[in-house]
């Protein structure tokens, strides 16, 4: 098999496309690919070390306000399809797979303008703007969530889940929280507010810290790495002193692993992050960013929320004191934790990426 994937700007897009190839790998050895992502986004620090054939497209979003850089984008934007052509013609792939972001609307548009089979993964609750421009001449559209099938044509979307979640549920840990001097025996929430931590979540996290300091469960805050030294100055000024229950990191390398040891879990709601938890059943506290487009994250949390799966607080109602009524719910509670953990257990499709699979095989058998 020869697959061309696209997906660019934010993990989100990248993670779910790179465990899609460990699969094709798995089941198809010899199958070749080829990455093609973004001068901007994260994916060529990440693609290249998976080991992948990696070409970049300049490309840029749209203003939401009326602005001459609109123009500049609709140039990029064809610019991009006439260059993504060329690699396309060159890989001659049998099928193209997108991911989301800005980046796979030229790649996907210009195979879909070639005649070569296509395949859509949406992660979110919520369409994004480039896979709804490409659904119409797409082959099949994969969902991650079974909210966002009314955002496209019918018949074409096939619910497979995210194949991040398949990646997280199979990894093999030997993680020990002594590592960061911690009890393995011990219930521990994990608060992640994302690669580079998230700024509300640390002041809500630095206002709970004397009512955390006093829990018998153990806390984690990974602060961020940009963001631990104001962390840290926060704490001197307000002459606050962790005990030893309570440790704050600037980074953690193998979250997906560390997350496996933990108890409950207080993160963002993107869809990888959603991917994990539900892949690992971990009951978790979701603060959805309220800077993202369509404000997807809210309508993924609602969906874990709805399940029973998840506890939902809104950034704005996000405080210390919150923050610990929630995280005593889910750890001082083990008849509330033991049920969302059940809920989540049932939300995730631990053979996302099988399913995956299975669909661009339907794809490239169809006439």
């Amino acid at each position: 098999m020869r697959v061309i994937l696209s997906g660019g700007g934010t993990g989100g897009h990248i993670y779910p496309a790179l465990a899609l190839v460990d699969v094709i790998k798995e089941k198809e050895p010899d199958s070749e690919f080829l990455y093609i992502g973004s001068f901007r986004g994260v994916e060529q620090n990440i693609v290249p070390k998976a080991g992948l054939n990696f070409q970049q497209l300049n490309v840029q979003g749209f203003s939401r306000s009326l602005s001459l850089t609109n123009f500049k984008t609709i140039w990029l934007f064809f610019k991009a399809v006439k260059q993504a052509k060329r690699y396309i013609r060159d890989f001659q792939p049998d099928v193209v797979v997108g991911t989301g972001g800005y980046v796979s609307g030229a790649v996907l548009y210009a195979a879909q303008q070639l005649g070569i089979k296509t395949v859509i993964h949406e992660q979110n609750s919520v369409a994004g703007v480039t896979n709804k421009f490409l659904a119409r001449k797409a082959d099949k559209i994969a969902l991650a969530f079974a909210d966002a099938e009314q955002f496209f044509p019918a018949g074409k979307t096939v619910l497979v889940g995210n194949p991040r979640a398949q990646e997280v549920a199979g990894i093999q840990s030997d993680f020990s929280w002594t590592t960061y001097g911690l009890d393995d025996q011990q219930q521990t929430l994990l608060v992640f507010g994302g690669s580079q931590g998230a700024p509300a979540i640390n002041a809500a996290f630095l206002d709970a810290i004397k009512d955390f300091n006093n829990r018998d469960y153990q806390v984690v805050l990974v602060a961020g790495p940009k963001r631990l030294a104001n962390f840290q100055d926060d704490l001197k000024q307000r002459s606050l002193t962790l005990h030893d229950n309570v440790k704050v990191l600037p980074y953690i390398d193998n979250m997906p692993a560390v997350m496996k040891q933990a108890t409950a879990l207080v993160s963002r709601a993107g869809a990888t992050s959603i991917a994990e938890l539900t892949a690992l059943g971990l009951p978790a506290i979701l603060v959805p960013s309220p800077y993202v487009t369509g404000d997807h994250q809210s309508k993924n949390a609602a969906a874990l929320v709805r399940a029973g799966a998840a506890k939902e607080i809104q950034e704005p109602d996000l405080s210390g004191r919150t923050l610990v009524e929630a995280a005593d719910e889910l750890l001082l509670d083990p008849a509330k934790s033991q049920a969302m953990q059940e809920s989540a257990t049932e939300l995730g499709i631990r053979d996302a990426g099988d399913r995956l699979y299975q669909v661009i095989q339907d794809v490239m058998e169809s006439k």
